[in-house]
C-alpha cells in the first residue's frame, strides 16, 4: 500500500485514539512501516480493536474489515465461496461465479482479525499463503486473487478454550505485547474521555473507582483480572444510580451499589481462594477495605458502609 511509511513518519503521535501504551504504539508503527503482519497479545478491554480502528482511520481512510474468531469460522467465510446461481449462468469453474470473502473486501484497507486463536487449524492454515503473498489460490480456479491490506490479528493468551496457533503461522506475525493501562491517570484519562454525561463525578469518587478496579487487577489472589472496561463500567453505573435515585451527582452509595453488578463476574479467583470466597464476597470486601483505609471522608458523602 502506498505511502504508508510517510503517513506514518510525518506524525510523531499518529495513534491518537490510545491514551498511553506508548511502547506499544512505537512497535506497531515500526512493524507497518516495515510491512510486517502484526498480532496483538493482550487481555480484553484494553483498547486492541480501538487501536486496529484508529490505523484504519490514518492510513487507508477507514477502509476496515473485522473477522471474529470463532470454531465456527469456515474457509468459505474468509476465502469466498460458489455463487449456485451464478454458477448456473456462467458454469461452476468460471471466475464470474465465485464470490469473494472478507479477505478481499479488505484490499487496500486494514483486515482486522479479532482473537485469531479461536479459529479452526484449517482456517489458520489458509491463512498461510494469503499472509506470505498477499495473494489466495482458490481451489477450482487457475488464477491466483491478488489482495493488498494491512493485517492485524489479536490474541487472548488467557483464553485456554482456544485453538494453538501452528509455529508455521506464529512465523508470518511481529508480535506485540499489550498490557493493562499503565498509571492511574492513564486509565482515569480513558474512562473520562468515554463520558456520556450522565451525571456529576467529583474526582474523589473517580479516584476511588480507578483505585478499586486497579487494586483487584493487582492481587495476586485473582486469577483473570477486570480490563478497563470495568473502570468504564462503574464510572457509568455510578452515575446511573444517581439518576435512578434523583440525584444530578454521584455519591457513595451510588459506586457502593454499583460494584458488585460491575466487577464481580469480571473476575476468577485463584483455586487457592476460590473455595473459601465468593467473587461477589471478595469484590465487597475489598470495596470496604479500601474505602475504609484510603477514602473514609467519603462515607459520609451517601451512605458509606
Amino acid at each position: 500500500m502506498k505511502n504508508i511509511k510517510k503517513r506514518l513518519l510525518d506524525r510523531k503521535d499518529i495513534f491518537t485514539d490510545i491514551i498511553g501504551q506508548e511502547e506499544v504504539k512505537k512497535n506497531i508503527k515500526s512493524g507497518l512501516i516495515s510491512g510486517r503482519n502484526l498480532l496483538i497479545v493482550g487481555a480484553p478491554g484494553i483498547g486492541k480493536t480501538t487501536l486496529a480502528r484508529n490505523i484504519a482511520n490514518v492510513l487507508t481512510e477507514g477502509k476496515f474489515v473485522r473477522i471474529q474468531g470463532s470454531p465456527d469460522l469456515t474457509v468459505e467465510d474468509l476465502l469466498g465461496d460458489i455463487d449456485p446461481i451464478k454458477a448456473m449462468k456462467y458454469g461452476a469453474s468460471s471466475i464470474e461465479a465465485f464470490t469473494k470473502g472478507k479477505i478481499f473486501k479488505a484490499d487496500k484497507g486494514v483486515l482486522f482479525f479479532d482473537e485469531l486463536n479461536r479459529c479452526p487449524e484449517k482456517l489458520q492454515n489458509a491463512l498461510l499463503q494469503v499472509l506470505e503473498e498477499k495473494k489466495a489460490t482458490i481451489g477450482g480456479y487457475d488464477v491466483d486473487f491478488d489482495v493488498d491490506f494491512i493485517f492485524i490479528g489479536t490474541m487472548n493468551p488467557e483464553d485456554s478454550s482456544t485453538e494453538k496457533l501452528s509455529d508455521v503461522l506464529l512465523d508470518r506475525f511481529d508480535v506485540v505485547y499489550m498490557g493493562y493501562p499503565g498509571t492511574s491517570e492513564s486509565e482515569k484519562d480513558i474512562v473520562t474521555i468515554k463520558d456520556k454525561g450522565l451525571a456529576k463525578v467529583e474526582e474523589e469518587f473517580l479516584d476511588l473507582m480507578i483505585d478499586l478496579v486497579r487494586e483487584i487487577r493487582d492481587d495476586d489472589d485473582v486469577e483473570k483480572k477486570p480490563s478497563v472496561r470495568a473502570s468504564i463500567g462503574l464510572y457509568e453505573r455510578s452515575q446511573s444510580n444517581a439518576l435512578v435515585n434523583g440525584r444530578s451527582s454521584v455519591d457513595f452509595s451510588d459506586i457502593k451499589n454499583s460494584v458488585v453488578s460491575v466487577l464481580a463476574h469480571r473476575i476468577r479467583l485463584k483455586p487457592n481462594v476460590k473455595y473459601l470466597k465468593s467473587p461477589e464476597g471478595f469484590v465487597k470486601e475489598k470495596f470496604e477495605k479500601l474505602a475504609e483505609n484510603k477514602y473514609s471522608g467519603l462515607k459520609a458523602k451517601g451512605g458509606g458502609p
